[in-house]
């Protein structure tokens, strides 16, 4: 199998995962349970989680995962944002929706998914990202709302998620580059009311974790460990869930925190809004051409 069609697999499967996800009404249901079962769909269809599926709720734009036995429900009035990230050998899809019962939010929802579909509309062999931005935001606030302006989109590598290019969600007057044929870009607006700030700060909780250094600790129970990560989760990020079948959860803990204590694992935080207000966001992964683009979550 090549590159692109390793792509392309793995695009099919996070779009059949997303859309699996978006009929449900996860009312009731907690966020282990949810992403237990996006991730055991995932591996049923052929492939391996990308990166811990993230279930962010309301003001939570990104970067939450569920913990083991995650006890947190999805509420009737909930805004779930469900980000998955599906890969072949390393090659990667990354796609999100969001969800909520709440007829109120919909029209939040409804904008996001349009900015994508903009974007996406422009985005070419030789598209400047700026305008790729500029397009977003414009559409965005033609509806009274808000771009979250400091999270952006990415290209994506093999084993990279985020590989140093960032696809803004505003304009942006300066620094830009042009997507190159056959690169591999994720766009990802988010969207917030227009009574939000527009800028998401790191929060408290982290619980998705990632490698940042393979040196040695001198400690050869904590050196095995990094060892068992490296061996399972390469560059890309994991979550203690993903551990505890193997460990002891207090162990796995206490093991953690000594690596990210050495600065051998980084953790993220969670991102929320500003000024607490809900987030939405839409987001698909493309193979940008020479006359078209090649949507392989579509």
């Amino acid at each position: 199998m090549d590159i692109f069609d390793s792509y392309i697999r793995a695009g099919k499967i996070a779009s059949k995962v997303r859309e699996s996800a978006r009929i449900q009404d996860h009312t009731g249901r907690t966020l282990s349970e949810i992403c237990n079962e996006i991730e055991q769909e995932i591996v049923k269809n052929g492939g391996d989680p990308a990166f811990p599926v993230n279930v962010s709720l309301n003001e939570i734009a990104a970067h939450y995962t569920a913990e083991p036995n995650d006890p947190i429900t999805v509420k009737n009035s909930d805004v779930l944002k469900i980000d998955v990230g599906v890969h072949i050998d390393g090659y990667i899809a990354d796609t999100a929706v969001t969800i909520s019962n709440d007829p109120k939010y919909q029209n939040l929802i409804n904008i996001a998914e349009r900015a994508l579909d903009e974007a996406i509309s422009i985005a070419r062999s030789n598209t400047r990202v700026s305008d790729i931005g500029r397009i977003i935001e414009k559409t965005i606030t033609k509806y009274g709302c808000k771009p979250i302006q400091n999270l952006s989109g990415h290209s994506l590598e093999r084993y990279t998620i985020h590989a140093g290019k960032s696809i803004p969600n505003i304009w942006t007057i300066g620094h830009s580059f042009n997507l190159s044929v056959n690169n591999v870009y994720a766009i990802e607006p988010f969207v917030t009311t227009k009574d939000g700030q527009g800028i998401v700060y790191e929060g408290k909780i982290k619980n998705i974790f990632g490698i940042a250094s393979r040196k040695p600790t001198k400690d050869q129970k904590v050196d095995d460990f990094l060892a068992y990560l490296w061996n399972n989760f390469k560059t890309l990020p994991f979550a203690l869930r993903w551990i505890v079948n193997d460990y002891e959860e207090k162990e796995a803990v206490s093991l953690l925190e000594k690596l990210l204590k050495k600065k051998n694992v980084h953790a993220y935080p969670i991102l929320v809004e500003g000024a607490n207000k809900i987030v939405v966001q839409a987001e698909h992964t493309i193979i940008p051409q020479e006359s078209d683009t090649i949507t392989i979550t579509k």
